[in-house]
């Protein structure tokens, strides 16, 4: 999809970080943007900023992680602007836990936000894209879909189903030589608050902690608050993607020798040995 302009987006997780900046980058393209997150006065202020840079904007209060919510999302984008051209599955949640420290609970959350929010992202919108035969589907996993990290073993299982996903999507499209596109994004640490997503926590246990968790919450803040890519930067490099058709969006190439040491692992059925850095 070379030319945006006149388009329209939906964004999910769009009231702050990676999404509040694709949003961003897609109505500098000229697109309108369908914002969608679960924090709602975040939501409306994301909104407000957007509309006074003139981008056209409809925000709807969303859990990714209740199908009813992503259809309601889909039938109020297409009430107001006819069309979907790209839909960006990007709103997720990724607290450290240890396996022995996490409860089930906090597995289904993560699992619920981070995979189901993009299986019913993927599913509720690429009808029509394929009806239309035009369109791009942007699926934000993480560099945990690349290497498994300690102290991170949910958010590690649920960003490596979305890019199993997102690779199936993109060799069945090809099947059925769909004009429509498909990218996985893989970041490494960005300045954001993803660290925080405890806050959107449901229930009232307390959150996991352990000697794993405990560590690898430290280590997260400190990498996360001295990242050297700011959400922008993502978005920017998403935009090239979908103009380009490209489909995985690797924000930091330096991980890659890590990527190529864990599959030089499997090639040889050598047990795990990427250094963590924990």
């Amino acid at each position: 999809m070379e030319d945006l302009g006149g388009k329209v987006a939906v964004v999910t997780g769009a009231a702050s970080g990676i999404g509040l900046a694709l949003a961003r980058s897609l109505g500098r393209e000229g697109m309108a943007v369908s914002l969608a997150d679960i924090e709602s006065g975040p939501l409306q202020e994301a909104a407000e900023r957007l509309r006074s840079d003139g981008v056209a904007v409809l925000a709807t209060r969303t859990d990714v992680a209740d199908l009813a919510d992503i259809e309601a999302l889909a039938a109020a984008t297409l009430e107001r602007f006819g069309v979907v051209h790209v839909v960006c599955n990007n709103a997720g949640v990724g607290p450290p836990g240890g396996v022995a420290d996490m409860s089930i609970e906090d597995y289904r959350w993560i699992i619920d936000v981070n995979l189901w929010g993009v299986i019913y992202g993927v599913k509720t919108f690429l009808p029509g894209l394929l009806d239309q035969d035009e369109g791009h589907i942007v699926n934000t996993a993480s560099v945990s879909a690349l290497l498994t990290q300690p102290g991170l073993s949910a958010y590690n299982v649920s960003k490596f189903g979305v890019l199993a996903l997102s690779e199936s999507l993109y060799y069945e499209l090809e099947m059925l030589g769909s004009s429509v596109g498909v990218s996985v994004v893989c970041p490494a640490w960005v300045r954001t608050r993803i660290h925080t997503s405890e806050r959107n926590r449901p229930g009232s246990a307390p959150p996991p902690s352990g000697p794993i968790t405990d560590r690898v919450r430290r280590v997260a803040e400190g990498l996360t608050g001295s990242s050297h890519r700011s959400p922008d930067d993502v978005a920017d490099g998403v935009v090239e993607a979908i103009r380009a058709g490209t489909f995985y969006v690797v924000t930091h190439p330096g991980i890659l020798r890590f990527v190529e040491r864990r599959h030089e692992d499997i090639q040889q059925l050598r047990n795990p040995s990427v250094d963590q850095g924990f």
